[in-house]
């Protein structure tokens, strides 16, 4: 039948793009009058109705030549509509079979707003204070991926072998503890730790990290975010200015922005955070943060001068410096390096430590050292913050320390993670040739992944999360500083047996 010309074809053409789609439960409605073209409307309409859960995952859609019949629009129109959304992620197709809706969305999968989309709006955020929306915009960093437990996933960041976990002997230790002093136990506890615990952490750090302190300096906390929180609070006014490495931990710039601190992004390279850079920058800062041992995420050490360049600033400028120890147990070759609170008596340096990257990230126990004439403050910081940590869990920790198991725990994960990491660069120089570039590093439980020149990690981390690989990109710990791509690989918590296959899956997914 010919079509009918003139106003009257006009306005049938009209109504039919008005016309919901037999599709499913979703309507898509196109309306040529919106200025928005037909290609647009479409891909926005099928997207929300993917979103929304009106077209559920594994819905096979409409072929394109049908989709173009039933809104009467060209099939080019809809073969770039679908296009689009097969490259975001929100359609996969199957040769010979048709195009579906992926089983993992990208609102799913990535619930990081700097990796996935656009962070929430102030005008949302009704009724709070300037910093509270600050740290509200802040990225959550935090990967998923639905439908798979995390101790299953390759290759996640800053886990430890829960398969290694010595279930058993923290079972005995526990019930054992229970049953000699569960009255003690119950009492309120002091807000500076356990004291049998704080011992144990000084007589540790003094002869493994080189740490100067005695019992009375340790303030044991619920992890290392604390730590941070309580070094903001007690040592910055708001406004006061405080280096941050630049790529660096992003959790960190919570606490410091929540105190309201103004952050200085100081660029990291071969030797660890340049001072010199800071100088320029702000040589009026009043606090530095820097993980000197095994820089996160690059993995570089800071060099004996720039330790000493930091030193020295921090002495001159009547500055503050938190190191953060986190994972320096792990070293494969040699000894762990000295702890850069350990290199002067005097240092104006605050160590963090926690048991988490060692034990299990369950375990909500860390451990500030701050020099002798902030004992007093930090204490009653911590009573204020939220009274102490679990009495319980302090002293299992402490007989694990004082009983040599954690210490026993740490060679056996030592050797265990080594091999973890050559097994991770076996598989990458065998199948990942030419799509990320991965080499051995000394220390630590995580690897750097360099792409190509010129590729977006954040595409890439999005097309192997869809893979159900867990990665995090570089670019999302950066601040200021501009680079080559990469996707970081946590191997610590991925059996040997399970990598290879995890770097083959990664490498299909980078394809």
């Amino acid at each position: 039948m010919t079509p009918p010309k003139g106003a009257a074809g006009a306005k049938r053409r009209r109504t039919a793009r008005k016309r919901p789609a037999a599709m499913a439960a979703t309507t898509v409605v196109l309306d040529a009058s919106t200025g928005a073209s037909l290609q647009t409307q479409l891909m926005e309409a099928l997207r929300a109705a993917i979103v929304a859960g009106r077209l559920g995952p594994g819905t096979r859609l409409l072929s394109t030549r049908a989709m173009a019949e039933q809104l009467d629009l060209s099939r080019n129109t809809v073969l770039n509509a679908y296009s689009r959304l097969l490259e975001e992620g929100y359609l996969v197709g199957h040769l010979g079979s048709g195009t579906y809706v992926a089983r993992e969305l990208p609102e799913r999968v990535l619930r990081s707003e700097r990796v996935s989309g656009t962070p929430p709006s102030p005008a949302h955020m009704p009724g709070i204070s300037r910093r509270g929306r600050e740290v509200a915009l802040l990225p959550d960093l935090r990967l998923s991926v639905p439908g798979i437990p995390p101790s299953q996933l390759a290759f996640r960041m800053g886990t430890p072998s829960i398969d290694a976990f010595p279930s058993d002997l923290w079972g005995r230790l526990l019930n054992t503890r229970w049953r000699r002093s569960w009255g003690d136990l119950l009492q309120r506890a002091e807000p500076a730790g356990h004291p049998p615990l704080r011992r144990a952490v000084a007589d540790y750090l003094a002869t493994s990290r080189g740490v100067r302190c005695v019992p009375e300096q340790v303030i044991i906390v619920n992890g290392a975010q604390q730590a941070m929180s309580l070094a903001a609070q007690v040592l910055l006014d708001p406004g006061d200015a405080a280096w941050v490495e630049d790529p660096g931990y992003f959790a960190y710039r919570g606490a410091l922005v929540a105190a309201g601190a103004t952050l200085v992004p100081v660029p990291v390279d071969a030797e660890g955070l340049d001072v010199e850079a800071g100088r320029r920058l702000r040589p009026d800062a009043r606090l530095a943060v820097v993980t000197p041992a095994h820089q996160f995420p690059l993995g570089v050490a800071m060099s004996a001068a720039r330790r000493q360049a930091l030193l020295s600033w921090a002495a001159r400028s009547d500055a503050w410096i938190v190191e953060d120890d986190y994972d320096s147990e792990f070293r494969y070759e040699g000894r762990p390096l000295l702890a850069l609170q350990g290199m002067a008596p005097d240092a104006r340096v605050l160590y963090i430590g926690t048991f988490s990257k060692v034990v299990s990230p369950a375990l909500r126990v860390g451990y500030l050292v701050v020099p002798e004439p902030l004992v007093d403050a930090f204490t009653a910081a911590r009573r204020f913050a939220d009274g102490h940590t679990p009495v319980v869990e302090q002293a299992v920790v402490a007989d694990f320390l004082n009983d040599g198991h954690f210490s026993r725990h740490v060679r056996r994960m030592r050797v265990l993670y080594g091999r973890r990491q050559e097994a991770l660069v076996d598989a990458a120089s065998r199948e990942l040739r030419g799509r990320l570039e991965v080499s051995p590093l000394h220390t630590g439980m995580h690897l750097v992944g360099w792409l190509p020149e010129g590729e977006d990690d954040r595409a890439a981390t999005a097309r192997v999360l869809q893979a159900g690989v867990l990665t995090q990109p570089l670019s999302a710990f950066r601040v200021q500083t501009r680079g080559r791509g990469a996707l970081l690989l946590g191997y610590a918590c991925v059996p040997e047996d399970r990598i290879p296959e995890g770097v083959r899956m990664l490498a299909r997914a980078l394809r």
